[in-house]
């Protein structure tokens, strides 16, 4: 009775679900507290659901679920809460991927680090990017991996067991006892992991296999998680059919081709960080291939985006010889510099040196001396014992620059081993998807190949509709940047014009010219007290007291938000590397990041930035 309560309901649901549901990549921060996320979502949502009540006015005032659709959203969480109602299991119990192998991964990770042992079952085929010998000798992962008909009668064992299975009927997925956690499969949709409680004997890996879920790979999308609930509620019996993808492959292919004149084909993956991490454990296989027995340094900045810092250290965490070291690049440190003295220190170690740095920086929107970077990395080195050095790879995010040049014939990095990737939440989608890419030059052809295989491993490619999103939106990135670029610039001399005191941090109109012409900037306003801690808070509170004006004045255009390239209005967060998550408390610019868009009421924003800047001055 209870299970059929709660199919009526979401089919209520379902039919009046908010569009933005369906459609935004970022959601309402103001109504969002990330130590509450998804819980707070629930809390809510299972109000209504005892209230009977499923109008679209409710629903769209339930508090965000997320900050960010990669890392889940209210579809996803329904999604999981339905499977949980069906099986007797809490909804933290239920986690979504759009990948069918990274959850079993997630276990694997958590068990390897804890020396744990890991037992895989699987009822029928294995997922078809599932890779055993890769798991195994590249990633460290290790498995009992076997094939079951029945689960009765099946045998204890020390350490944890995993069943895959592919059940998509609304029927209770049933564990054994010595079943610790079943990865149920959905042909192109994803994947949904039970945890089963077993008196709290696995509920620590649930925050793990959510990091996993953050931070290596995405939740089931939206479209996909409809699809997935309308099977439950035995509204439809398949995923959705696009019969034009390898159509829609080739207009991204080819337009990232006009964008970034690369050599290699653009590989699309699921998120930025789906591509980063395929790029990473790609770049480990080849390490592993070409210096067996060397030690692999990724080389990242301590306050670039914490999605990037913090998968890097997870890298590093689980395969002994490979180690995270800090690179400099903001305020009094120097990009260049930083990377000759570190390029040194590892030659002289004969370490693998694999670079990851943004271009523009983080949150100074510094752009290097593009001539010196070439020279840093190109130079030949030697080891303490005289050989040569192992070349470095620079791992280039160019999601504040997507339309910049640097790989193709002609580029500034153009003769050194580079692989550039991008966002695609950003510019590319316009807000509409997470997708990401990523390209090489032409020293990189067996490098993007390593990638690609760690892609499909990880199941992380792009979705049918990711990809049909990019495929439309693509064709008009650059203008768009060109406009964006153009009202952020009108509104930087604005702000410079009426509160010269206040620090900008923007691309300089020289830098514009060279092809860096980003659409956000961070402002550092003035500030006053008698000591550094006062005038920190004071700092602080203006901060807020600016944002919280411009969204309240400007509802249908300002946001909170840390998004950016969106195809409409204008985003405000602070700090300014909020995006960075597990960046350290002392590497934050608690100043605003603006962004800007191409379509947005310029005027109306500078008269209410004029408001503001009167009314501290009174």
């Amino acid at each position: 009775m209870e299970d059929h309560k709660a199919i009526n309901y979401i089919k209520a649901v379902l039919e009046n679900a908010p569009a933005d549901w369906l459609r935004l990549t970022t959601h309402r921060l103001d109504i969002y507290e990330e130590r509450l996320a998804k819980t707070q979502f629930l809390e809510h949502f299972e109000a209504l659901f005892k209230e009977g009540k499923a109008d679209t006015e409710a629903l769209a005032q339930l508090p965000t679920a997320y900050d960010y659709i990669r890392l889940g959203h209210p579809l996803s969480c329904i999604l999981e809460w339905t499977l949980a109602e069906l099986n007797g299991l809490r909804p933290e119990h239920v986690i979504s991927f759009s990948s069918q192998t990274i959850p079993v991964m997630a276990i694997l990770r958590k068990n390897g680090l804890e020396q744990k042992r890991t037992r895989i079952l699987y009822q029928g085929q294995l997922p078809a990017a599932f890779n055993p010998e890769a798991l195994r000798n590249i990633y460290d992962y290790q498995f009992e991996l076997s094939s079951i008909e029945e689960i009765e009668g099946l045998e204890s064992f020390e350490g944890s067991t995993v069943l895959i299975c592919n059940q998509t009927d609304n029927s209770a997925i049933h564990f054994n006892s010595n079943i610790d956690f079943i990865v149920n499969t959905y042909a192109g949709l994803g994947s949904l992991i039970l945890v089963n409680s077993l008196a709290g004997k696995n509920d620590p890996y649930i925050s793990e296999i959510q990091h996993v879920r953050r931070r290596e790979s995405i939740a089931m999308t939206p479209a996909n998680c409809l699809v997935a609930l309308k099977m439950l509620i035995e509204q439809a019996d398949k995923a959705r059919e696009t019969d034009n993808r390898k159509q829609n492959q080739e207009k991204v292919v080819d337009a990232l081709k006009s964008i970034t004149r690369a050599d290699t084909e653009a590989l699309v993956g699921s998120s930025g960080l789906s591509i980063q991490y395929a790029i990473m454990m790609g770049l480990v296989e080849v390490a592993q291939e070409n210096h067996p027995g060397k030690d692999i340094r990724f080389i990242v900045p301590p306050n670039c985006y914490g999605g990037t810092n913090d998968q890097a250290r997870r890298v590093a965490a689980c395969i002994n010889n490979v180690e995270v070291l800090d690179l400099p690049v903001d305020g009094d440190n120097n990009m260049v510099d930083s990377i000759e003295t570190i390029l040194a220190d590892l030659a002289s170690e004969d370490a693998v040196p694999y670079i990851i740095a943004e271009i523009p920086t983080n949150p100074r929107v510094e752009v290097p001396n593009l001539r010196k970077l070439q020279e840093a990395l190109s130079k030949e080195r030697k080891t303490s014992e005289g050989r040569t050095a192992v070349e470095p790879v620079f791992i280039l995010d160019q999601t504040f620059c997507p339309n910049v040049h640097f790989l193709g014939e002609g580029g500034i990095l153009s003769k050194v081993k580079t692989i550039a990737y991008v966002s695609g939440s950003k510019f590319p989608s316009g807000g509409l998807c997470t997708a990401g890419y990523c390209v090489g030059n032409e020293l990189t052809h067996d490098l993007i190949d390593k990638i690609e295989k760690h892609l499909a491993l990880c199941d992380n490619e792009a979705t049918d509709l990711q990809i049909e999103i990019l495929a439309k939106q693509l064709p008009s990135m650059n203008q768009r940047i060109a406009d964006a670029y153009s009202n952020t610039r009108d509104f930087v001399n604005y702000i410079h014009k009426v509160l010269p005191e206040a620090k900008i941090n923007f691309v300089s109109e020289d830098l514009a010219a060279q092809g860096f012409t980003p659409s956000v900037f961070s402002l550092d306003l003035p500030t006053k007290g008698t000591s550094l801690q006062e005038r920190e808070n004071y700092k602080r509170q203006l901060n807020h007291r600016l944002i919280n004006k411009m969204i309240t004045e400007i509802p249908h255009e300002s946001k909170h938000c840390v998004s950016y390239g969106q195809l409409k209005g204008c985003y405000w967060t602070i700090p300014a590397t909020s995006t960075q998550g597990t960046t350290k408390e002392s590497d934050k610019d608690y100043i605003a990041r603006v962004a800007l868009s191409a379509n947005m009421d310029l005027e109306l924003h500078k008269k209410v930035f004029h408001d503001f800047a009167m009314s501290i001055k009174e």
